[in-house]
């Protein structure tokens, strides 16, 4: 019940009685890309609207594509966490899952083997829920060892070719080792370098895009 105060007296006898506000149109839920991954995803040591998938949206909604992205990244988080939380990051209408989970496998030099088939494991729901699948490639540290770097390297190509799914060949490429685009841990990216890996990111998602806009 509306009740109207104001001024009193007798309203003109030509004057009709307002009419209600139009209720307001729900926003329409877009369809979603969920940035799946670990600190590199989250953006660990940046401010929120740094963070790859923030770029990517600015560069989603500026190229008009209507997606909206989802920053699913943890801090810490292994391939083995990924499996167990893959199905909450699928809840809804999501059409493409960027896969960036290895890292922190990698660093604590766990099996190759358990990081590959856990990663299959994510791509599996992820097919699943009719999800488009784009993973992102990892490469280990230069003192890990000749065979430990080798398999590490082998792991994302493989799972790419054995369930048919499109790869980001090194998801850190130009911006690994270069002091200057790396914040003081020498891990994480800066600013200037999570620009570079949403780029690369970018080049790799744009053509699902545009197949999914004809």
């Amino acid at each position: 019940m509306f009740v109207v105060t104001g001024c009193r007296g007798t309203a003109p006898k030509d004057a009709s009685p307002a009419s209600p506000p139009a209720p307001a149109k729900p926003a329409k839920s877009l369809p979603k890309i969920v940035a799946f991954g670990d600190s590199l995803t989250a953006g660990l040591g940046l401010p929120q609207s740094a963070s790859y998938p923030s770029l990517l949206q600015k560069k989603l909604d500026a190229d008009g594509f209507a997606y909206e992205v989802v920053n699913a990244g943890v801090s810490g988080d292994t391939t083995a966490g990924g499996v167990r939380r893959i199905d909450w990051a699928l809840d809804g209408d999501v059409k493409i899952v960027i896969i960036e989970l290895g890292a922190n496998d990698i660093l604590r030099g766990q099996s190759i083997a358990a990081m590959k088939e856990n990663l299959a494991r994510i791509i599996e729901r992820a097919k699943a829920h009719s999800a488009t699948v784009l993973l992102a490639g990892m490469e280990a540290p230069t003192n890990s060892g000749v065979e430990y770097r080798q398999a590490v390297h082998e792991v994302f190509p493989t799972l790419a070719r054995e369930y048919n799914v499109s790869e980001i060949p090194f998801f850190l490429d130009g911006v690994a080792g270069i002091d200057s685009l790396n914040q003081r841990d020498g891990i994480h990216p800066n600013e200037a370098g999570t620009k570079i890996v949403t780029e690369t990111v970018y080049r790799s998602l744009r053509p699902f895009l545009e197949k999914q806009g004809s």
